[in-house]
C-alpha cells in the first residue's frame, strides 16, 4: 500500500537539527487534521501490526473493519478496563494513563500495549477534532456508528 511518508516531499531532520524535522512535523499534524477536516472520507487508526494508517472510509467500511474488528470480549483485561473508562467520556492518553495509575514503567508499557490493542481491534478511535491538542480517545462506535451498522447489516 502507498504510504504518506514515501510521497511527502519535505526534508527529513538534518544533522544537528533539533526536534523532528519538517517531514515528521507535517505528517504528524496531517494524521490528525485530515480525518478531522474530511471525516466522511478519511480514517486514521492503528492496523494490527500497531502501525498508524490513514485510509479511505470506503476501505474502512468494506475491507478493514470486517477483517480486523474484534469484539471487546476478545481483548485483554486491561484493554477492557480502559474501554470501560472511555465509555464514560473521552480522555487523552495522558489523562487516562494517570487516572488508571499507569504512568511508571512497567505499567506504562502495559497501558500502551492495551491502548494499541483497542485501536487495532477497532474498539476505540482517536476523536476527530481540530480542537484536540492531544490524542483523545472515544469508543469506535461513538464516532463510526455507520461503519459498525454496515458490518451488522452485511452479517444478516
Amino acid at each position: 500500500m502507498p504510504n504518506l511518508w514515501d510521497v511527502v516531499d519535505l526534508p527529513d531532520r538534518q544533522p544537528r537539527e533539533k526536534g523532528w524535522g519538517q517531514k515528521v512535523v507535517a505528517i504528524w499534524r496531517w494524521k490528525n487534521e485530515l480525518p478531522a477536516i474530511y471525516p466522511e472520507e478519511i480514517f486514521y487508526g492503528k492496523i494490527p501490526a500497531g502501525r498508524a494508517a490513514l485510509m479511505s472510509m470506503d476501505y474502512l467500511r468494506m475491507e478493514h473493519y470486517p477483517k480486523h474488528h474484534r469484539p471487546l470480549g476478545e481483548c485483554s483485561a486491561l484493554a477492557r478496563k480502559i474501554y470501560d473508562r472511555l465509555r464514560l467520556d473521552p480522555l487523552t492518553t495522558s489523562s487516562l494513563r494517570a487516572e488508571l495509575n499507569m504512568t511508571m514503567r512497567p505499567e506504562r508499557n502495559r497501558f500502551d500495549r492495551a491502548l494499541q490493542e483497542l485501536q487495532a481491534t477497532l474498539n476505540i478511535a482517536r476523536r476527530n477534532s481540530l480542537e484536540d491538542e492531544n490524542d483523545t480517545w472515544v469508543p469506535f462506535s461513538d464516532q463510526y456508528l455507520d461503519v459498525v451498522h454496515a458490518r451488522k447489516e452485511n452479517e444478516i
